[in-house]
C-alpha cells in the first residue's frame, strides 16, 4: 500500500519463532563467533538460527564463507524452518517490544522497519568504519534470504515518551522470554494496537537526531542492497520494502546501555622487536612492567595486569602483552605521559579524536610503531581483534600473534560526540553489550517472493 507521508519508522510482519520455539531458534549474531565456533554452538540444535546466519556450518569444514553454495544453504535452511513450522510470519504488520535484562542491568528497545534515507542526510549517523568485503557478504546473504535476518542497533537522546510507551507494552506476559547461556534475558513482546502503534510512530518520528550504536555493516549492507534494487527497477520507490532497514531503537541514556572494549592482535609483521618498539613509545607513555617467571604465576600477573590497566583509564593506558623476551616474561601497561602534546604524535587527526584510546593506539602505536597502516588495518593483514582480553593473550602464548593490545571501554558520550561531529572512529572500536539475538525477528524485503 502507498502512503503520502512517509515516517521514519513503520511496523512490519516479523517472521519469527512460533510460540514456544524461540528457545530452539535464538543464536548469537552472525559476526560473534567463528564458523568453528558456530559449528559448535548448533551441535544437536537443528532449529539455531546459525543454520542461516552462519549456514557453512553445515557444509565441509573447509568450505569459503563466502562460497555461492554456502547463501544457497541459508535460503534451503530458512525454507526447511518454515515449512515446519518452526518460523511463523505475524498476520499483521507490529512494533517488537524487546527487553534484555542481565545482572542488576535492563534495556529496551523497539524493534520497528526504519527509513535508511535518513543515513544521507545525518539524521541518523555512524561512528565507525566498516569493511566492503563483509558489507558485500551481508547483501548476498538478503539476496538469499529474501530478509534481513539481524537488527539495527540505534541510540536515541532521552526521550520519557517513548520509554513510557514502551514500558506500558511491556506489562503484559511477552510473547518470548528466553535466557541465553551467558545468563543474559531475552524478552519480546508483540504490539499490534493500533493506537500504541500510531503513538510509537509519532514519538519515534520526532527525534531530531539518532545514533548507530550496533550494526553499522548492516545498515551499510542495507543501503547497497536498496542501491542494487533501485539499479534493477531504474527508478526510485520511497515505500518499498527495500528503501527500510530492521532496526532496535535504545535510549542513550538508558542504565543498561554497556560499551565493552576490542581488543587488538598483530601478527605477520616481517620484524618484530619489543625493545625497539619500547624507545619509539618512550617520548609519549610510560611503561609499568608486570612481570611473571613461568606459568604457575602468570595467571596471577594477568589479573594484576587487568585490574592496573582498568585503574588508570582516566589517565589513557593501554595493555601490552609482547611475545616472550629471553630474559623477561611480562605485561606492561602504557600510561601516556601527563602533559603529553598529542597534537604531535597524533597529528593526523582530529582534537575529538585525540580523546579516544582506540585512536591512541592506532595513529600513535600501530602505525608509526609497527608500519600497520590504515590500508593494512583495512584489509585485516596484520590486525585481528577479540573481545575477550584472555583470548587475545592466549594468541601471544600460542604463538599466534606478536604481540596484543588491551584497550579499557569508551563511553557512550564519546560515541555520541564523535557521530554528532560527522567523524568515525576505527572499525571495531565499540562492543555494545549483550547482543541482540539473531532469529527473534526477521525483516522480507520483497513480500511477493516471501
Amino acid at each position: 500500500m502507498r502512503r503520502d507521508i512517509l515516517t521514519l519508522i513503520e511496523p512490519f510482519r516479523a517472521l519469527r519463532p512460533a510460540p514456544g520455539r524461540a528457545a530452539d531458534v535464538l543464536a548469537p549474531p552472525y559476526d560473534v563467533l567463528s564458523s568453528a565456533e558456530a559449528r559448535e554452538r548448533a551441535k544437536g540444535k537443528p532449529w539455531s538460527f546459525l543454520h542461516i546466519s552462519k549456514p557453512e556450518i553445515d557444509l565441509d569444514a573447509g568450505i569459503d564463507p563466502y562460497d555461492r553454495a554456502v547463501y544457497a544453504k541459508a535460503a534451503d535452511n530458512l525454507a526447511r524452518m518454515i515449512a515446519a513450522g518452526v518460523l511463523t510470519r505475524d498476520a499483521t504488520p507490529c512494533y517488537y517490544v524487546y527487553r534484555l535484562t542481565w545482572r542488576d542491568r535492563r534495556q529496551t528497545g523497539l524493534a520497528a522497519a526504519a527509513s535508511i534515507a535518513d543515513y544521507a542526510s545525518n539524521r541518523i549517523r555512524k561512528h565507525e568504519l566498516t569493511t566492503p568485503v563483509k558489507e558485500d557478504d551481508r547483501v548476498r546473504q538478503i539476496e538469499a534470504v529474501n530478509a534481513q535476518t539481524g537488527p539495527v542497533m540505534i541510540a536515541y537522546p532521552p526521550a520519557p515518551q517513548i520509554d513510557a510507551l514502551l514500558g506500558r507494552a511491556a506489562t503484559r506476559s511477552p510473547d518470548v522470554d528466553v535466557t541465553a547461556d551467558d545468563g543474559v534475558r531475552h524478552q519480546l513482546w508483540v504490539v499490534d494496537d493500533p493506537q500504541t502503534i500510531a503513538a510509537l510512530t509519532g514519538a519515534v518520528d520526532a527525534l531530531p537526531q539518532l545514533y548507530i550504536a550496533d550494526g553499522h555493516h548492516r545498515y551499510e549492507t542495507a543501503l547497497n542492497y536498496r542501491n542494487e534494487r533501485r539499479t534493477l527497477t531504474g527508478k526510485m520507490t520511497p515505500d518499498a520494502p527495500y528503501e527500510r532497514a530492521m532496526m532496535t531503537f535504545i535510549n542513550t541514556q538508558g542504565a543498561g546501555l554497556t560499551i565493552l572494549p576490542t581488543h587488538r592482535v598483530v601478527s605477520k609483521l616481517r620484524e618484530f622487536n619489543w625493545s625497539e618498539l619500547r624507545r619509539h613509545l618512550e617520548p609519549w607513555f610510560t611503561a609499568e612492567s608486570i612481570e611473571f617467571g613461568d606459568d604457575s604465576s602468570k595467571d596471577m600477573a594477568r589479573e594484576e595486569f587487568v585490574r592496573k590497566l582498568s585503574a588508570a583509564r582516566t589517565k589513557r593506558a593501554i595493555g601490552a602483552y609482547p611475545t616472550a623476551d629471553k630474559e623477561k616474561r611480562a605485561f606492561y601497561v602504557l600510561t601516556l605521559r601527563q602533559g603529553a602534546d598529542l597534537s604531535r604524535l597524533l597529528h593526523n587527526v582530529s582534537p575529538l579524536q585525540r580523546e579516544l584510546d582506540v585512536v591512541l593506539l592506532h595513529d600513535g602505536i600501530l602505525e608509526p610503531g609497527l608500519g600497520i597502516t590504515p590500508q593494512s588495518v583495512k584489509a585485516e593483514a596484520n590486525l585481528s581483534y577479540e573481545r575477550e582480553a584472555t583470548a587475545a593473550l592466549d594468541a601471544v602464548d600460542s604463538g599466534a600473534a606478536q604481540i596484543a593490545f588491551l584497550l579499557n571501554p569508551c563511553d557512550v558520550e564519546e560515541v555520541v560526540k564523535i557521530a554528532t561531529a560527522g567523524e568515525v572512529m576505527p572499525q571495531k572500536s565499540t562492543d555494545f553489550y549483550p547482543k541482540l539475538m539473531s532469529g527473534i525477528t526477521m525483516y522480507s524485503v520483497d513480500p511477493e517472493r516471501a
